[in-house]
């Protein structure tokens, strides 16, 4: 069961005894998400089928492992990061309590379970957790732009890189870039270059089709797109697609050299084995394509795929979209709505 995106908060509880996993669920159901699993087997399932819980209540003895154990795993994995960890314990000790704490846990709740008592902890853990986040995403947003930023960017991908790495999957990305910029500055001044870069991210935004994807001001006249499970045909469609649509706002550049409006050059790259290749050699090979796309002539999309040749030194090539096998889902068309991971 993923957690929606409704505004609620959600709960991962894992806990093997159907009796108290039921009681628990019964009493914060009314507030929150709670996705309940009876093993560390499944738990570890649900964080890596994409669920992102605010908070984890952790059984301390479970009947494939020890809650100690699967919670060393999971921050191993990277996934402690946005997530609180509550140990549940029927046998209370100073030294699990320290050690459970020293872990990063932020709390230790005694079984059986007092109803408000967990009510209450659970609150203010999580009423701490959403101011938390609310400033992060405060720092993670483009001030000019609105949209998701430099930062932002950088822990997407490592997010994404490490979903894609585990699970074999495709992870495309697209180096947006305004033509002739410094053009557009130069001759409507700084402020009309300021109203554009906010119509193009606003555009690329639009573009974008799935709640996993992310559009992202790199810097400058610079964006970057994520597309994950995403391959070489999807990537270029939706790169292709945005280039299409920027020039559509019809944005008048009177020194531009060969459209009378504002366009853009992308440079795509995927890569079909993330875990072969560290996550800046996908933004370096899609800068390359990048210049590829300029050189060829700007206002198009040039498409690289990142691999190793035979004696096994990376390598970006440039490849015919239609020939890279298994366009992915990044080519759907529904209406937009996007979501930052």
């Amino acid at each position: 069961m993923p957690c929606p995106r409704d505004g609620r908060q959600c709960i991962l509880l894992v806990e093997d005894d159907p009796l108290t996993r039921d009681a628990i669920r019964g009493i914060l159901a009314d507030t929150y998400v709670v996705v309940a699993v009876p093993t560390g087997a499944e738990a570890l399932q649900v964080l890596h089928s994409g669920v992102l819980p605010d908070l984890m209540l952790l059984d301390v003895r479970l009947p494939d492992t020890d809650g100690y154990s699967l919670f060393e795993k999971i921050r191993h994995e990277g996934f402690i990061r946005d997530m609180l960890v509550i140990f549940l314990t029927a046998q209370w000790g100073e030294a699990d309590e320290a050690m459970g704490l020293g872990l990063g846990a932020v709390d230790y709740i005694r079984k059986p379970v007092s109803a408000a008592v967990l009510r209450a902890r659970v609150h203010n853990h999580l009423q701490l957790k959403r101011h938390r986040d609310m400033l992060r995403d405060l720092s993670h947003i483009d001030g000019l732009t609105n949209i998701p930023n430099r930062r932002r960017l950088e822990e997407v991908l490592a997010r994404q890189w490490a979903h894609a790495s585990r699970n074999g999957l495709p992870l495309s990305a697209l180096f947006v870039d305004i033509d002739h910029f410094k053009a557009y500055n130069d001759t409507y001044g700084h402020l009309a270059g300021d109203d554009c870069l906010r119509q193009v991210a606003r555009a690329l935004f639009a573009s974008v089709k799935r709640p996993c994807d992310l559009v992202a001001r790199f810097g400058g006249e610079e964006f970057v797109v994520l597309l994950p499970d995403t391959d070489g045909a999807g990537a270029y469609h939706v790169a292709l697609r945005m280039c299409q649509v920027i020039e559509a706002l019809k944005i008048p550049h009177g020194a531009a050299l060969l459209s009378p409006y504002v366009t853009v050059s992308v440079g795509a790259c995927v890569c079909r084995e993330c875990r072969s290749f560290l996550p800046e050699a996908l933004l370096a090979c899609a800068d390359e394509a990048l210049y590829g796309a300029k050189n060829q002539g700007r206002n198009r999309v040039c498409l690289r795929i990142l691999h190793r040749d035979l004696a096994g030194r990376e390598a970006c090539l440039e490849t015919d979209p239609f020939a890279v096998p298994g366009d992915g889902p990044g080519t759907a068309a529904e209406p937009s709505s996007q979501g930052w991971p």
